[in-house]
This record gives C-alpha cells, sequence and structure tokens, in this order.
C-alpha cells in the first residue's frame, strides 16, 4: 500500500530554546523551524529564563514563526555547587510534569536531554497520552554525572537515574545518537543497534562561514588586532577541563603577541576568571556568548582554535563546536582521548585542514603548537568541505525520520487506517 504522509503535531521538550544561544537550544530552533516549515503543527516547552543568565527573562507564550512556545519557571540558585543545580533541575522538572498533563496527546514527542532526564518524561507522557517518542540524546545521564565525579557509581541516586534513562530509551520509538563513541555506550545498555540513528548535530552553516570583515570588528572591539588569537568559544563545562590551556596562557603570559579568549559561558568560566586574576594574566580574555548573527565573526576572529574533551567524556558529551571551526576553516587544537569522535574527524580529514592534538597535561606540546602557529600568515585557512556536517545535509535527516514516525498506510477499507500505523523502518 502506498504510505501517505499527513501533517503531525509534534512536541519538543527541552530546558533551552529561543532565543537562548547555547548548543541545544539553537539545534533545538533549526528543529523547530524545519517542522514548522514542512507544516507540521509545533509546540515547545522551555525554560522562561537564559540557560547562562538566569537573569535573562522571555515570556511565558509565544507563537514565534508558527512554532508554539511555552515557556515554564523554575528556581535559579546558581550553578555553584551540585545540590544547587539538583534543585533548579527539579523545580523545572516538576513544574513541566504538571504542564504536560494539561496538554494533549501530539503524534511525536522530541524530548532532548536538558535539564537531565527530561526524556523520562516524554515517556511518560506518551505512555499516558499516546503518540511516539524520539529521545535526541545531546549528552548522557546520569553517566556524565557520574564520570564528572559528582554522583558515587554504586550510590542510590545513580540507581535511581540509571532506571530512568533506561525507561527512555526501551519506551523510545527512535534514539538520535551524536556518534559512534555514544552509539556503543547506548548499545551496552541493552538497546538494540536498529533504534539508534547517528546524526551529527549539525554546523549552522547558513549562519557560519569565514567573515573577514566580522573577524575585524571583532579582533578590534576586544583589543586584539594585532594579536595572535587562541580562542575557546563554547560551553565551560567540567566535561571540558580547561587547565591544560590555562596552563600553557600562563607559559605565554610574557609573549605580548599571543592573546587567548575564552567566549562563552557555563559554570567553568569562573574559574577560568579566577586563574587569570589569581596570576595576573593580562593575555587571557573572558567574553559572554556570541548571538547567532555574530557568530560568524567571532569564530572568525580566532587563529587557532581549540576543542576540549575530558578524558573519562568519549560517548558521553559531543563537542559540537568542530563544526562550525570546520566551517569557518581555522586551524584548531584538540586537547583530549585519542578515542573520541573529534580524533575519528581529525584522521578523516588529515590532508585538508591543520590541527594537531594532545592529551591533557601536555602543556609543553600544546605550547610549542602555539607559538609554531603564532608564525604563519595571519588569518590562514583551510580550504576544507564540510557540506556532510551543514544544517543542509544532516537536519533533513532529523525531518524525515520525525515525519517516518507516524506515517499511514493507505487503505480502501473502512477503520483500517489506524491499525495499519507503523513506523518505517530506517
Amino acid at each position: 500500500m502506498p504510505v501517505v504522509q499527513r501533517n503531525l503535531r509534534v512536541l519538543l521538550l527541552n530546558q533551552c530554546f529561543y532565543p537562548d544561544v547555547v548548543s541545544t537550544a539553537q539545534h533545538l530552533t533549526d528543529l523547530a523551524g524545519g517542522l514548522a516549515g514542512n507544516g507540521h503543527e509545533v509546540t515547545v516547552i522551555a525554560g522562561d529564563r537564559g540557560y547562562d543568565n538566569p537573569a535573562n527573562r522571555f515570556p511565558r507564550r509565544e507563537v514565534w514563526k508558527g512554532i508554539t512556545i511555552i515557556r515554564i519557571p523554575s528556581l535559579a540558585l546558581g550553578k555553584q555547587s551540585k545540590w544547587r543545580r539538583a534543585i533548579n533541575f527539579g523545580s523545572f522538572l516538576l513544574i513541566c510534569a504538571v504542564r504536560l498533563l494539561m496538554l494533549p496527546k501530539f503524534d511525536v514527542v522530541v524530548s532532548l536531554t536538558s535539564p537531565p532526564l527530561i526524556s523520562f518524561l516524554g515517556s511518560l507522557f506518551v505512555n499516558l497520552k499516546g503518540g511516539k517518542l524520539l529521545f535526541w540524546v545531546m549528552d548522557l545521564n546520569p553517566d556524565e554525572a557520574i564520570a564528572a565525579g559528582w554522583l558515587k557509581d554504586n550510590s542510590l541516586t545513580a540507581k535511581v537515574l540509571r532506571r530512568l534513562l533506561q525507561h527512555s530509551l526501551v519506551h523510545a520509538e527512535k534514539v538520535i545518537v551524536l556518534d559512534r563513541f555514544m552509539k556503543s555506550r547506548i548499545m551496552q545498555k541493552g538497546i538494540s543497534e536498529d533504534k539508534l540513528v547517528t546524526i551529527a548535530p549539525w554546523s549552522h552553516s547558513d549562519e557560519v562561514k569565514y567573515d573577514a570583515g566580522g573577524r575585524l570588528f571583532f579582533r578590534a572591539a576586544y583589543g586584539l588586532s594585532e594579536k595572535f588569537v587562541v580562542m575557546y568559544s563554547g560551553n565551560h563545562s567540567p566535561c571540558h577541563p580547561l587547565d591544560t590551556l590555562l596552563e600553557s596562557a600562563d607559559r605565554l603570559a610574557k609573549n605580548s603577541q599571543i592573546a587567548f579568549c575564552f567566549v562563552g559561558g557555563g559554570s567553568e568560566q569562573n574559574k577560568v576568571k579566577r586563574y587569570a586574576q589569581e596570576r595576573g594574566l593580562e593575555n587571557v580574555h573572558c567574553l559572554p556568548y556570541q548571538p547567532l548573527d555574530k557568530l560568524a565573526g567571532s569564530l572568525s576572529a580566532a587563529d587557532l582554535h581549540v576543542v576540549v574533551m575530558g578524558d573519562p567524556f568519549a560517548g558521553i558529551v559531543h563537542p559540537c563546536k568542530i563544526y562550525n571551526i570546520l566551517e569557518v576553516g581555522s586551524p584548531f587544537l584538540y586537547i583530549g582521548p585519542t578515542g573520541s569522535h573529534v580524533v575519528d574527524l581529525m584522521l578523516s580529514m588529515e590532508d585538508k585542514i591543520v590541527a594537531r592534538g594532545v592529551r591533557h597535561g601536555e602543556a609543553e606540546a600544546l605550547t610549542q603548537f602555539i607559538l609554531e602557529r603564532s608564525q604563519a600568515t595571519p588569518g590562514f585557512r583551510s580550504a576544507v568541505t564540510t557540506s556532510s556536517f551543514s544544517k543542509e545535509a544532516l537536519l533533513p535527516q532529523a525531518l524525515k525520520l520525525i515525519e517516518s514516525l507516524a506515517v499511514e498506510k493507505s487503505t480502501t477499507e473502512p477503520g483500517l487506517a489506524k491499525a495499519n500505523k507503523q513506523p518505517v523502518a530506517q
């Protein structure tokens, strides 16, 4: 029988969404826009505070580009301690659960991972009201909390959280993973490979390209015009330890031609600021997240980008900043384990990019590479084609996957259309 595609009612769950600028907000906003553009009815439940700056408040309800956004309140006690974070997350999840009870059935529910295990609410929602769950694993918890040392592996809390994650994985119709390491880790939890679909978090190729004018403007605005700029741009998280990079900045403190820019936010940015203040490092600059329309200029301003992954976190987190770095063609330095998706990319493109990898603690090797690159032509760009990681290539894959979850087989027999509904194999 021919497959009939119909317009869907889709619910998206994540704490971060437009106009927030963190990565999950940007990718989910892309997905929502693509779904609405395909004629589907899209509703989003998100938080009413900025992820990095809770003082930023967003309207509780609005319709933006045809997307209905329901923003819910939560406590904002800061991120200085584990218990504060837990209360923040718990308050959001509690209010989210109440709000979900007030909503009707959706054909597809797409749940991300902020706050951790919001996917569990998504799985309960579809169990209660029907529909299909798509679990988009942007990071994996409680694995991340255990690897970071926030939870003990054998604690009661860890065991409960594992059960909640397992419930989400088992009840999801499909699970989007970001790389082969995450796929392997989830398969080790007993999830069938048939359920897993690998889609990397795409670059913002419609907004991010090398921007010569933006480069000049950004560098002039922050007093970097004559400097060799080493940049870490993105979330400053314990999953991406910056100690080795900071040690290199300390070693190069007397070199007035080299500047280190830490752009973004997160709990670890305050540690960067304290480190620089305690050592009097005038070569370290801490800057806020850049809005998407300014991102091309800020990324283009760097002469060397830095991508960091903590040793225990392969398959748990996925530094998606690498894709935008490839879009602007910047040389980059990777600090992290040798088994990761970043190393996979480096090996697959080794003849097209300028990149170097070092392990955590190898500050001397890192410093030498920075000094070598500082002698190269200012603003050097690699001529690398990144179309396979572009929004144009990957967003349609995610849209097709969602639409496949609720297709119907047409029938001439009354009453059988609903009975014939089934997911299309990928």
